[in-house]
C-alpha cells in the first residue's frame, strides 16, 4: 500500500474520533431509553394502585397519585426530547463520518 498523505492521515484520525463520539452518543441514548421504559412501567403500575409512594432521599413518602403521575409525565417528556436530540446528533455525525470516509477512500485510491 502506498504512503498515505498527512491530510489523509488527519482525516482518518478525525473519522476515528467521530466513531468514538457516535459510540458515546449511542450509549447515552440507550441509557435514556432505559429510563424511558422504567418511567412508562411506573406509570402503568400507578394506574393499578390506590396509594402511591415516592422515594425522597433515603425514605419513601406517601404522595398524591396525581402528583406522581404529573412528575412521571414530565420526566417522560424530557427523556423523549433528549432521545430525539441524541438521535439527531447521531444522524448528523453519521452523515459527516460517511462523507469523510468517502473522501478518505477516494484519496487512498488516487495514491
Amino acid at each position: 500500500m502506498a504512503d498515505v498523505s498527512k491530510d489523509t492521515e488527519k482525516k482518518i484520525s478525525q473519522l476515528q474520533l467521530m466513531e468514538q463520539s457516535m459510540q458515546g452518543l449511542s450509549m447515552q441514548k440507550q441509557q435514556f431509553q432505559l429510563q424511558q421504559v422504567e418511567v412508562e412501567s411506573a406509570m402503568k403500575e400507578l394506574e393499578n394502585v390506590e396509594e402511591a409512594y415516592k422515594i425522597v432521599g433515603n425514605i419513601m413518602v406517601l404522595s398524591k397519585k396525581a402528583d406522581i403521575k404529573e412528575e412521571l409525565s414530565s420526566k417522560k417528556e424530557i427523556i423523549e426530547l433528549r432521545v430525539k436530540n441524541l438521535e439527531k446528533q447521531e444522524n448528523h455525525m453519521r452523515d459527516k463520518a460517511s462523507k469523510l470516509q468517502n473522501e478518505i477512500l477516494k484519496e487512498m485510491k488516487q495514491d
